[in-house]
């Protein structure tokens, strides 16, 4: 089979741009020739401390010389290390450990359920937001606010009800007329949507909200979360604690693991039987995760994600802020998002032949979520060249744009 062919054995379920990695190191991808890209992506947010870590692969090598997988049917010491360290690191109670980002949000729906059937609601509801992601299982598919990928898959799970994502008053009015919701399941930045952040008051007055009405706050910190919003969480930007909080991406810089955090009256609402993982939480996992948390506290990785997001986000907008065609430069550390007021998926490809991994995500805006580990000449690089190239694709007529 050619280089960058797509094999017939696989399900068409990518649109594969024509590359194959073969090696990483640090910030740095190469393919199979041999050629270096600057990867501004970072697997799409789950590799925060780049390609092949040392810390990372060592503690991988050695626990898969030691033990992989014994069940949760018995104590696994690495993962009730692993939960009382990300525990303490949230403010949270109780851990529950999967494989995945969906799965962990499965894990926060099947929650919210299951405590409104506790509290003799029949038919409790989960208030999601416009634009959202949540994943690609039937019920985070269900609670994504986002058409295009939920067509054809229906019908839907029930139990859902939409509002516009920052936009309080809108919730006020769902309080006010659907008696059944018990909790609201909410990005504190939406990632898939755009890189959307909301007003600086969204998520204090979410906490306040759901203090009133007695719902539960379940935030996804899937793409946000283990320090890429230049804190821990992205919620600790706004001083809040939520009830319910979801992890992955990130969490294993590689090895799937996913995590659904509690505390409080949510942190007692599963018991055994109600919910399970085969491989959640198994001893290499917890152990790869042990890594990342170790790394990420002893290189000051989650001040460094806060010092290289500004300097990227005003260098950005000293560039491109103004330009015709660019409409908002905006982000919150390492999530940064350049949006046009055109469809400029092409960039993907145009960047890619740059030697520059990057992201076009909502139709038009550009997403660059690059390893915590990025050096200061790294970050000049992705300047000038996302800067040159961005300038260049508005400088061409739209039918080329679109090429």
């Amino acid at each position: 089979m050619a280089a960058n062919t797509m094999s017939d054995s696989l399900m068409h379920t990518y649109a594969r741009l024509p590359v194959s990695f073969v090696r990483g190191e640090g910030a740095w991808l190469y393919d199979d020739k041999g050629d270096a890209y600057l990867d501004a992506l970072s697997g799409i947010a789950v590799c925060g401390l780049g390609h092949a870590h040392p810390a990372v692969a060592a503690a991988l090598a050695e626990q898969a010389a030691c033990l992989l997988h014994t069940s949760n049917l018995y104590h696994i010491p690495l993962q009730e290390r692993l939960g009382d360290r990300l525990c303490a690191l949230a403010r949270m109670d109780r851990v529950f450990f999967g494989n995945s980002g969906a799965e962990a949000n499965e894990a926060a729906i099947k929650l919210a359920r299951l405590h409104g059937h506790q509290r003799g609601i029949d038919l409790p509801e989960i208030v999601v937001m416009e634009n959202s992601f949540h994943g690609r299982t039937l019920a985070t598919l269900s609670a994504t606010g986002n058409r295009k990928v939920q067509a054809g898959f229906e019908p839907l799970v029930r139990g859902f009800v939409r509002a516009p994502y920052g936009d309080i008053e809108a919730l006020r009015t769902i309080a006010a007329n659907r008696p059944n919701v018990v909790a609201i399941l909410v990005e504190p930045i939406q990632g898939e949507g755009g890189i959307r952040i909301p007003p600086d008051d969204y998520l204090p007055d979410l906490r306040a909200l759901c203090d009133e009405f007695g719902w539960l706050l379940m935030l996804d910190e899937i793409q946000t979360g283990m320090g890429r919003a230049g804190r821990w969480f992205a919620h600790q930007l706004s001083g809040i604690r939520p009830d319910v909080m979801t992890l992955a991406k990130a969490l294993g810089n590689g090895v799937p693991i996913g995590a659904c955090l509690a505390r409080g009256q949510a942190a007692d609402v599963l018991g055994p039987g109600n919910h399970g993982s085969t491989f959640g939480g198994n001893p290499l996992a917890c152990r790869a995760a042990g890594a990342v948390i170790d790394t990420i506290e002893s290189n000051g990785l989650v001040e460094r994600a806060a010092s290289l997001g500004t300097r990227l986000l005003e260098a950005l907008r000293q560039r491109l802020q103004g330009r015709d065609g660019v409409v908002e430069v905006r982000g919150k550390g390492l999530l940064i998002g350049i949006e046009l007021d055109r469809p400029c998926g092409a960039l993907q490809q145009q960047a890619l032949d740059l030697r520059l991994l990057i992201n076009v995500t909502a139709g038009n805006v550009i997403r660059l979520l690059p390893p915590l580990v990025t050096d200061d000449a790294q970050a000049d690089l992705l300047i000038e060249t996302l800067g040159r190239l961005i300038e260049d694709f508005l400088a061409q007529p739209l039918e080329a744009q679109q090429a």
